[in-house]
């Protein structure tokens, strides 16, 4: 039978911190099941270990370790924004989840912003609420994009200027009503929901805010390394934002929810599963004893019958733990929100964590430019 380790043991025996750990069990290079003595803790593959050990012991060239930073490896960039550590997520020194109880999306941006003064995304109102949604969203950063000024040789104070500007416009697009009060109450009302909901909402933006050096992170970086105007990177950023494996999981976690109604949820998981398709909604690689963002609001969601069933087949089936993307997709059905709703709290809270990366790579004024390895046909 084989030997199971804790995650210190696992940590200690490959001399590693736990990021490192997390990315090899997302490659499938360790395995990983629940702890049953304690479900809320993981343990990991002695075997898995030792071989990974025993191959790390014998060294990587540096071209290796650099193709390997690209998938889940080491932090590419020094940030001084947020960071994951321990299984928490932190905002400048401070916990987002503790942040959340309270702070606003606006009072989020003055931290993540380090500003000096309150931060503001009053809207002026002239987008009809119709219009509102994924579609409306991209067209207005392209058009504030091809009207945008260069980023390079201007300060923080004038770049962050135009990132509220930006963000303003956005929220609008994505459904806020117009007026000067916080956006996630502008939200509420632009969406019908109450004071209750509008809180929830609010503690949801606060949890998307940032997160580290993810894939739409990096694309807001590459482009703001460029000298492309706060409009431009931010559009970048949503751009890879709206891909399946990240910013709209959590639509398609409402797919499967769908299934888990009509077939029920072991055969609905059981179907995914066999047509090789991941399980939206499940898992972090940055969180294996479960993401926190996902329990901070979901203790104050309520999880229908439905969504509580599947969570716990796909628990049974994987192990994996409900994520960010399960919580808004169950914040979702709570409040009755239109469908790709998940998809805009996910592109409206980001985009504040997304204008600090830009800024920061701009007073960086490193242009990021990796080389490709090529394996191609070579040419007579």
């Amino acid at each position: 039978m084989s030997e199971w380790l804790t995650r210190e043991e696992a940590l200690e025996r490959l001399k590693v911190r736990p990021q490192t750990l997390y990315a090899y069990v997302s490659r499938g290079r360790i395995g990983m099941r629940p702890d049953a003595a304690d479900p809320r803790r993981s343990q990991y593959r002695a075997d898995d270990i030792a071989a990974l050990a025993t191959r790390r012991a014998r060294g990587r060239s540096p071209r290796a370790i650099a193709e390997s930073a690209i998938d889940w490896g080491e932090p590419a960039f020094a940030t001084s924004i947020s960071t994951i550590q321990h299984g928490g997520l932190f905002y400048r020194g401070k916990d987002a989840v503790t942040l959340s109880g309270a702070a606003t999306l606006e009072e989020t941006a003055s931290l993540l912003w380090a500003a000096d003064v309150p931060v503001s995304f009053a809207s002026p109102g002239r987008r009809d609420a119709r219009e509102s949604g994924r579609h409306a969203a991209f067209v207005t950063l392209a058009e504030l994009a091809a009207e945008g000024r260069p980023s390079l040789g201007r300060g923080p104070a004038m770049l962050y200027r135009d990132a509220a500007d930006a963000i303003a416009a956005l929220a609008e697009a994505l459904g806020t009503a117009a007026g000067n009060g916080a956006v996630h109450e502008r939200l509420a009302r632009g969406w019908s929901v109450g004071a209750a909901g509008a809180n929830l909402i609010r503690r949801a933006l606060v949890l998307l805010a940032d997160h580290e050096l993810n894939a739409s992170t990096f694309a807001t970086r590459v482009a703001a390394s460029t000298g492309a105007s706060v409009a431009a990177c931010l559009l970048a950023g949503l751009a890879t934002l709206s891909g399946p494996r990240h910013g709209r999981a959590g639509e398609a976690l409402l797919n499967l929810v769908e299934d888990a109604e009509r077939l029920g949820a072991d055969a609905a998981v059981e179907r995914w599963l066999g047509h090789d398709r991941p399980l939206p909604g499940f898992g972090h690689p940055l969180y294996p004893e479960g993401d926190p963002r996902a329990e901070a609001l979901l203790a104050d969601v309520e999880i229908d019958g439905c969504m509580s069933c599947l969570g716990e087949a796909v628990l049974g089936a994987t192990g994996a733990r409900p994520n960010i993307d399960f919580a808004l997709a169950a914040l979702t059905r709570q409040l009755r929100l239109p469908p790709d709703a998940p998809f805009r709290l996910f592109a409206l809270g980001r985009s504040v964590g997304s204008a600090a990366h830009a800024v920061e790579q701009v007073v960086s004024n490193r242009l990021i430019r990796p080389r490709a390895r090529y394996d191609g046909p070579v040419g007579i």
